[in-house]
């Protein structure tokens, strides 16, 4: 259910063996005419060992419960089936309804997918799934005009108690509670990944992990990270995983997948179907309307022992005191043993606006001794005024170090906005000491410049020039496109101010200008000045062009008398 990246809340040893019983079993009782049956399925967990602290890279809900309920073996239908004499709509028809609302959110989230990530590959139907499983579909559609949940839908408080360990990251502003994280919204986030992992799917300026339009546009943006392509099977399991750590989770998605593919129609808000079981305990979600601190499950209370009277002794006959069984140590993982992280030879990071950077951050997890430390997730996240981005278009990217200790970035991509930015390095599940890194962007900029035609440039005195001015600006060979530029009519190759007399540019009130600012070369590097106008003097003037980077080009303008009418025109038939 909850959206963060960790380890499974509850682990049992026979989860597996239990998810593929009851998967059997449903198959035994859901022949034809078996309506009425039990069609889900919940996992079993016995005697939970220590749960180890979830962090925020576990998975997206951080492995909190989910509903287990499995769709029916009868394929849906592709619109609801009118009830007759009483009868109600078949199970298929019910199960495969998804309020009208949520499926608009879950369609326009692939929508923007498949413009700003198209090699992902992401179907709508994946993110139904999944949002069936997480909140059966936002508690049935529960939700009001703008796609906002009508109450939090909350997972269980992460308190360690049966489940991971993640103590409050948002002062309670997402789940109420200022103690522990839960997982929040239809998608199941909790909070510290929704802060780097929210999206504004509605186009209200807000990121709210309890609008429908934000948690489906933030979800599919997390499916397609890491460069997966979810019409591959390897990657669009490795994406479920990634959402909650388990094989039952990734049985149960794809199973939901299988059946919205074969047809689904939108039901009412508010009017969806209600799931029996939950992975945990059978229990709902809890829906707060307002912040709280949900208290903690605790087993039924018993009667504390009662001491002795009196201390026992050596060969006395009291009895003594029952002493707590003592927890066992967890094994120490590679990460306990990090003391801090390192640079690893990272050259200079600076990169033209809108190209790749060349070099990548190389950043190694070591212990006290300064010895390497392998298989410990390292996190970079980009911060600052950028709109860099890491290739894909995430902001934050997860690494594993190799078996020198070393985690690579992925590739950095500029974005637009030139200036510094900073990338950290952190050590996943571990607060210890990070690695910072300044990355520049640099404006965009032209090495050469080239016109388009060599026609001379010529006009009468008081007249226009007939053709336009087109220049084409490259950087190392390739388009440079985007390049700032000015135009300039000078006075001479060696006094570049600008010339009061001679051909000139119109602003928009058809006044004489020759100068012009805020040019830049389009998509295919191309730069086409206004049209040129004549004043009254004559002879050769210069037009010069200048790129960011310092590149320029010096062009030719001639105003000369026309001469050809003192000549007799040519007689028809000179031409025919």
């Amino acid at each position: 259910m909850a959206a963060h990246f960790g380890r499974r809340l509850r682990k049992g040893a026979a989860t597996t063996a239990v998810a593929a019983a009851a998967v059997a079993a449903l198959s035994a009782s859901q022949a034809p005419g078996a309506a009425g049956e039990d069609h889900g399925r919940q996992t079993t967990v016995g005697a939970s060992a220590p749960v180890p602290d979830a962090t925020s890279d576990g998975n997206a809900t951080g492995n909190s419960p989910y509903y287990t309920d499995l769709p029916p073996l009868n394929s849906p239908r592709p619109s609801p089936s009118p009830t007759t004499a009483g009868t109600p709509v078949a199970t298929g028809d019910a199960e495969a309804g998804i309020p009208a609302t949520v499926l608009d959110a879950y369609k326009k989230a692939e929508a923007e997918l498949r413009s700003t990530k198209p090699g992902c590959n992401l179907p709508w139907q994946l993110l139904a799934a999944i949002g069936k499983v997480e909140s059966d579909q936002a508690d049935g559609g529960r939700v009001d005009a703008d796609g906002t949940t009508i109450g939090r839908i909350l997972g269980p408080a992460l308190d360690g108690n049966g489940f991971a360990l993640v103590k409050d990251t948002d002062h309670g502003e997402y789940d109420g509670n200022t103690e522990y994280d839960q997982a929040v919204g239809p998608m199941q986030f909790i909070p510290s990944t929704w802060a780097w992992a929210g999206r504004d799917g509605n186009g209200d300026g807000k990121k709210d992990p309890n609008n429908v339009y934000d948690a489906a546009l933030a979800a599919g943006h997390y499916l397609c990270r890491n460069g997966w392509d979810l019409s591959r099977e390897d990657d669009l399991h490795s994406a479920i995983l990634s959402y909650n750590d388990s094989q039952d989770y990734l049985n149960t998605v794809l199973s939901w997948l299988e059946y919205y593919r074969k047809g689904t129609h939108s039901v009412p808000d508010g009017t969806g179907s209600v799931p029996g079981h939950r992975s945990d305990d059978g229990s709902r979600h809890t829906q707060s309307p307002k912040p709280s601190n949900p208290p903690k499950t605790k087993p039924d209370p018993k009667p504390a022992p009662q001491p002795d009277p009196k201390p026992s002794k050596p060969g006395g006959s009291g009895t003594p005191s029952p002493k707590p069984p003592v927890p066992p140590t967890p094994p120490q993982t590679p990460t306990d043993t990090v003391d801090h992280l390192a640079d690893a030879d990272t050259a200079q990071l600076t990169a033209m606006a809108g190209h790749a950077f060349t070099e990548r951050i190389g950043t190694r997890a070591e212990t006290k001794a300064d010895k390497s430390v392998a298989k410990v997730r390292i996190r970079f996240t980009i911060s600052g005024d950028t709109d860099a981005t890491f290739t894909g278009g995430e902001t934050v990217a997860t690494v594993t170090t190799d078996a020198q200790g070393v985690a690579l970035a992925p590739a950095l991509q500029a974005g637009e906005k030139t200036g510094d930015f900073k990338v950290t390095a952190t050590v996943v599940g571990r607060s210890v000491k990070g690695a910072d890194y300044t990355a520049t962007v640099t404006e965009r900029v032209a090495d050469t410049l080239t016109r388009t035609s060599d026609t001379p440039l010529t006009c009468t005195p008081g007249g226009e020039f007939a053709d336009q001015v087109q220049v084409k600006a490259t950087y190392k060979g390739a388009v440079a496109d985007k390049v700032a530029a000015t135009a300039t009519l000078i006075k001479s190759s060696r006094d570049t101010s600008e010339n009061d007399k001679g051909p000139y540019f119109k602003d928009k009130d058809g006044k004489p200008v020759r100068t012009l600012d805020g040019l830049q070369t389009d998509a295919k590097g191309l730069l086409t000045l206004p049209k040129l106008y004549a004043d009254d003097n004559t002879g050769t003037f210069l037009l010069r062009i200048t790129t960011a980077g310092g590149t320029t080009l010096t062009v030719e303008l001639k105003v000369a008398a026309d001469d050809t009418s003192a000549s007799p025109s040519p007689s028809p038939s000179a031409s025919s």
